[in-house]
This record gives C-alpha cells, sequence and structure tokens, in this order.
C-alpha cells in the first residue's frame, strides 16, 4: 500500500538525498519545514551545508513541475509541498506555543484528515515522536540508513577444524575452495590456538597476518588479539579504508596514530600524517572562543595531542618542534579539511560516530590517490542529538565496506587504558 510521508527538518538536514529513499511512496515537506531550512542555510557548518544541498535539491525538483502539485521521483512516487492557511481543527491548548514542531504536527494532523493513503511523520527528533504518539499520529524514525551490528561486524570469523588449522600452519594459506564457509574480503579467520589468518582482498584465499604481538610501532605493542589484528590492517597498504569501532580505551586512536607515524617518518609512504576529528560543541560554537584558530580548537584536539605526546616520548622527541614543520604530521579541525581532494595522505578521523553517514560519504569521496583513510570511535558514545549506535556514520560506513576489497575493519573490545579504567568501563 502506498503510504505518505511527513519529513520533519533534521531529516532533510541529516541526509540531503533521503527524498529518493522512500521506494515508491510519497514524499510529503510541510512549508514551515521551508522555513526552518531557510533559517540553517546561513550557517557554517555541516548543518548549513546540508541545508543548502537541501535547497538546490528542491530547486532541481522544480523543473519537473509545480511542487504543490506534487513531481515524480525516480523511486515511484512523488514529492509535494502542502501550504495549509486554514485548518479543519482548532489548535488545541497544548499546540498554540509558536513552535515549528507544533506547526508540523498540525500539518500532519491535517494531511491525515485530507489524504486517502495513511500517513506517518519521519523525524529523528525522539521527543516530537514522542509528541506524535500522545496525539495519536503514526510516527518514525529515518531509516533508509540504519544497519544493524551483525556479528560479522566484529571482523573476526572462527574456524574451528583441526584439519584445517594443520594445513594452513604447514602452507601458510588456504584456498576458498578447501573452506566450507564463505569468505569476505580482508576479514580476520582463527584457526584456534591464536592461529590467525586474513583473507587476501580478492577473497579467493586466507594468508598468514604479517604482524605479531612483538610487532612495534612508535613503542606501542598490541596488549590483545584485536589490537594486533587492527594494526595487520593499518600497516597494510592494500587496505585504503580500515575502520575501528571499539569502546573508550580500547587504544583504537593510539594504534592508528602509532601505524600512521611510522607509515609517513619511516615507510615514506604517505606524505603527511593528517589527524582530524568532527566538532561537535557542547555550549558556543568555535567561532564566538576567543583566540586564533588554533587556540579554539585545541580543546576538542588535546585528546589526539595527549596520544601523540606519548608516542613522541617514546622517540624522545618534541611534539611542538614537529609540528612545527608543518610537513609530516598535521591536525585540524574536519570542518577545515571538508572539500578538500587529499593525495598522498594517511588520514585519521577520530570521533567518526558522531558524522551523519552523509558527511562520512561527502569525506570518504574526496580522497586523493594513494591517500588511506581511518575511522575510528565508539558507536555507543554518540554526541549528536539525532544519530544512534544503528545509525551514526562510523556504523553505517564500515557496514557498507564489508567485502570491498580496499577495505578492513575490526571492532577492538578491551580496555587497555589502566586497570581501574576497564573496571570503571565494566562496573559503573
Amino acid at each position: 500500500m502506498i503510504k505518505n510521508f511527513v519529513l520533519d527538518t533534521n531529516v532533510l538536514v541529516h541526509d540531503p538525498s533521503c527524498i529518493e529513499k522512500f521506494e515508491d511512496n510519497n514524499v510529503i515537506i510541510p512549508f514551515p519545514v521551508l522555513e526552518e531550512i531557510d533559517k540553517l542555510k546561513s550557517k557554517d557548518s555541516s548543518v548549513g551545508r546540508s541545508a543548502r544541498e537541501v535547497n538546490r535539491t528542491l530547486d532541481s525538483f522544480r523543473e519537473r513541475g509545480k511542487l504543490t502539485d506534487g513531481v515524480s521521483l525516480k523511486s515511484g512516487g512523488k514529492l509535494r509541498v502542502v501550504v495549509f492557511k486554514e485548518f479543519s481543527i482548532s489548535q488545541a491548548g497544548h499546540l498554540t506555543r509558536k513552535a515549528k514542531d507544533n506547526d508540523i504536527l498540525m500539518y500532519t494532523i491535517e494531511l491525515r484528515k485530507r489524504e486517502k493513503e495513511p500517513v506517518y511523520l519521519v523525524t529523528k527528533d525522539i521527543n516530537l515522536r514522542i509528541k506524535a504518539d500522545v496525539l495519536g499520529i503514526p510516527s518514525q524514525d529515518y531509516l533508509a540508513d540504519k544497519v544493524s551490528l551483525e556479528e560479522r561486524f566484529s571482523g573476526i570469523m572462527e574456524l574451528k577444524d583441526d584439519v584445517l588449522r594443520e594445513k594452513f600452519q604447514k602452507d601458510g594459506s588456504i584456498n576458498e575452495d578447501d573452506v566450507d564457509e564463505e569468505l569476505t574480503s580482508n576479514e580476520f579467520v582463527l584457526f584456534g590456538e591464536d592461529v590467525w589468518g586474513r583473507v587476501t582482498p580478492n577473497g579467493k584465499r586466507i594468508e598468514s597476518i604479517s604482524v605479531s604481538m612483538k610487532t612495534s610501532c612508535w613503542g606501542i605493542s598490541p596488549r590483545n588479539r584485536e589490537q594486533m589484528l587492527a594494526m595487520d590492517l593499518l600497516l597494510n597498504d592494500e587496505v585504503k579504508f580500515v575502520a575501528l569501532p571499539g569502546s573508550a580505551g580500547t587504544g583504537k586512536t593510539l594504534l592508528s596514530l602509532a601505524c600512521g607515524l611510522r607509515k609517513v617518518s619511516e615507510e615514506n609512504k604517505y606524505e603527511r600524517l593528517l589527524v582530524t576529528r568532527p566538532l561537535i560543541t557542547m555550549g558556543k560554537d568555535v567561532g564566538y572562543l576567543p583566540g586564533s584558530l588554533e587556540e579554539k580548537a585545541r580543546p576538542w584536539m588535546q585528546p589526539i595531542r595527549d596520544n601523540l605526546m606519548l608516542l613522541f616520548s617514546n622517540r624522545h622527541m618534541d611534539l611542538d618542534s614537529f609540528l612545527k614543520k608543518g610537513d609530516k604530521l598535521q591536525m585540524d579541525v574536519l570542518s577545515y579539511i571538508r572539500g578538500r581532494t587529499i593525495p598522498n595522505q594517511f588520514i585519521i578521523i577520530d570521533e567518526s560516530q558522531n558524522l551523519t553517514p552523509h558527511e562520512v560519504k561527502t569525506i570518504l569521496t574526496r580522497v586523493g590517490d594513494n591517500t588511506k583513510i581511518v575511522l575510528t570511535g565508539d558507536p555507543y558514545q554518540i554526541d549528536n542529538f539525532y544519530l544512534d549506535t544503528n545509525s551514526c556514520g562510523l556504523v553505517y560506513a564500515t557496514s557498507k565496506f564489508i567485502g570491498n576489497r580496499l577495505a578492513g575493519h575490526v571492532t577492538l573490545v578491551r580496555g587497555e587504558r589502566s586497570e581501574l579504567a576497564s573496571a570503571a568501563a565494566d562496573l559503573l
């Protein structure tokens, strides 16, 4: 049955391409949403960029016909912008407040009275979904970019077969014909008794991994099996995209920095190590803070500096002196690198769980030749109000790249920051 989906502003800003993602159903945008988009378009942030992209998308649809009459979508449904001058019901007392959320609720109620097909409100605002439920309005989250954390999200497959293990230990590799399970490119395989292999990028063989628990990068060696596997991916030049989901204290950022410094300063595989993270403000935006751009960004980049200081102390080197040279290591807030084409670099995007799927796509599609990009983050510790574990950019990108010859991932699960930190993570 064809349905009518009424879109809230945050859905359009979250994914400006969402209009074509409702299959053959109709997409309806209330006029108050356009007013909110208009207010957001001037913001110098990812929200502002998304709002401007929404405007360009809607403007392109005008070429197909009048938006208030409805224009056909490639997905099979129709897009319509609705403007109501009068409502068939009077506003209830709790909806008289001048708030765009209440306007959207009123529009949805009116549409349910006027339309033959079922009407659903789509919003990423949990409170608005609750208010809709109280008023008897069917509502849901935006589901097009949600993915589930499946078992193979760990990046590890276990093959409990003594014959296969002995053959692998003897030959150093195994063909896909010898294995009953379907092989996934760059997935790790545990044969038991700490015998590890990794599926080749073409998915045809399982070969020995290139690192061990004794492998060291800038004084850092793996402390558990997941860290060892992560280091194998980070040091493998064939794997251009590495995702390292993991809870706080599992070492994902430190390992990435150590391997990146090795690739840049020792092996000269890349021209520069570029480290960045999204700027999720908990108060005023960075523009309102005093000081230079570097001074403004310092609070957000301090966790990166802490890790780098540890690594540089292992080499008895001065971090600030190294940074002043500017040719091998650069730290930037993510807002200031978007839109660039970045070739020949080892890029680490920390806290990537705070990026939307659209933002991650924007970044990955601008990676230049001979660039490796690493996403790290904790899918269960998200600061972006409209994201959750199943819709954040880190989980979305990781799941979509499973099986791609250019990508690999492993989930870090064991805290190694300190004994106290690990106890706190388990107990609190």
